[in-house]
């Protein structure tokens, strides 16, 4: 079992958790991810690594409350305990030898990217991030990664913060001006670092996405969270999470990642209901 130290709300629908799970705290590193169960009878889901503490023993979780799992999750509170926290599992990013980095974080994606970033600072990069969201209200991580980069661009659909529209116009504006970029990291929705990738390869600017599919063992074993890269079959959870942007069939992956949308709702909904009857 493993005790959940500290948990706080991001905005509505994120909520931030620091697991004790000193194991996984000593290894893991940016890009890596677990996978848990929050009872012995529930689902598998993979949740990126947003951040670990050596001294505390403990791992940082960020996620989005979408489905059945994430949604009893969200219902446990600091004290309380979930079954299973494997990892870390999946190759660490690669973050040596780089001097100029651009981050472009998308919503939940800029929990998986701030350790990336937090990493390639601490390493002496120079590290320019650009951070998209719907609204104001959605925002996340905005101090923590102005901390960290001497360059940061806020975008929202709406301009309900920052600059209105999307982060590849900040992007494209920056290259057109000269920023000389060792590479562009990526992450965020499918659609984002499908156009992300779009953007920077005219330039032949290296890009790197991380991929998050469906994935149930983590291992290897099942091949849920396959992806074509390059003409040929990854698996996501071996092979990544980490891939060329420029090698990427965003068309396959986002087709197979809305396979299951419909069923996740409805068990939402579900669990939902469940909850409302249970506190009644």
């Amino acid at each position: 079992m493993f005790e959940i130290k500290s948990k706080k709300c991001l905005n509505p629908t994120v909520t931030m958790m620091d697991i004790y799970a000193p194991n996984v705290a000593k290894k893991a590193k940016p890009g890596q991810f677990i996978i848990l169960r929050v009872d012995s009878t529930g689902e598998r889901i993979p949740l990126t690594i947003a951040g670990r503490d050596i001294d505390d023993g403990t791992v940082k979780i960020i996620f989005q409350i979408a489905g059945r799992t994430t949604f009893s999750l969200n219902q446990l509170n600091e004290g309380d305990f979930i079954s299973d926290f494997v990892g870390p599992l999946g190759n660490p990013t690669k973050l040596d030898g780089f001097k100029k980095v651009c981050i472009v974080g998308g919503g939940v994606g800029c929990a998986i990217a701030l350790p990336v970033a937090q990493q390639l600072y601490k390493n002496g990069c120079e590290v320019h991030s650009i951070i998209g969201f719907r609204n104001k209200d959605l925002v996340i991580l905005e101090d923590e990664f102005k901390s960290v980069s001497s360059k940061l661009t806020l975008m929202t659909d709406d301009g309900s913060a920052g600059r209105k529209g999307v982060v590849t116009q900040p992007l494209k504006e920056a290259i057109d001006q000269g920023e000389s970029y060792d590479e562009v990291i990526a992450i965020g929705p499918l659609v984002m670092m499908k156009f992300v990738a779009a953007t920077t390869k005219p330039y032949n600017i290296k890009t790197t996405v991380s991929m998050n599919p469906i994935m149930i063992d983590g291992t290897g074993m099942c091949g849920g969270c396959r992806l074509t890269v390059g003409g040929e079959t990854k698996f996501a959870c071996v092979d990544g999470p980490d891939f060329d942007g420029f090698e990427v069939d965003f068309d396959e992956a986002m087709k197979r990642g809305s396979m299951y949308k419909d069923f996740e709702r409805h068990a939402y909904d579900e669990q939902c209901n469940l909850f409302k009857k249970e506190v009644k």
